[in-house]
């Protein structure tokens, strides 16, 4: 399987992290398919996330699973379009549109 998650880089108590599609089996700060961004929490300016929204929506039409921070962060950059369900409510929505 396939997921959208966070890489950490940085020294000790200076983190900042890597947006990365990498396949489960993989560690955390391991080798990654393709790196689509990025995330700085120490950050207060406009600028402590970027997110390639292009490469993003391909990734998860490919069927790659976001983590829930990974999740929030692509939400924030506007890679969900408007009435597009996120991944995890996509699912349940599927099958409550199936029942109906």
């Amino acid at each position: 399987m396939v997921k959208i998650r966070l890489a950490r880089f940085g020294s000790k108590f200076n983190p900042h992290y890597r947006i990365v599609v990498t396949d489960v089996r993989r560690k955390r700060d391991g080798k990654y398919i393709e790196k689509i961004g990025y995330y700085d929490p120490r950050k207060t300016t406009p600028n402590w996330y970027k997110v390639d929204v292009e490469r993003a929506r391909y990734w998860l039409s490919v069927g790659a699973q976001p983590t829930n921070t990974a999740r929030r962060i692509l939400k924030l950059a506007g890679v969900y379009r408007k009435g597009e369900p996120a991944p995890a409510e996509g699912a349940a929505a599927e099958e409550a549109a199936a029942e109906s």
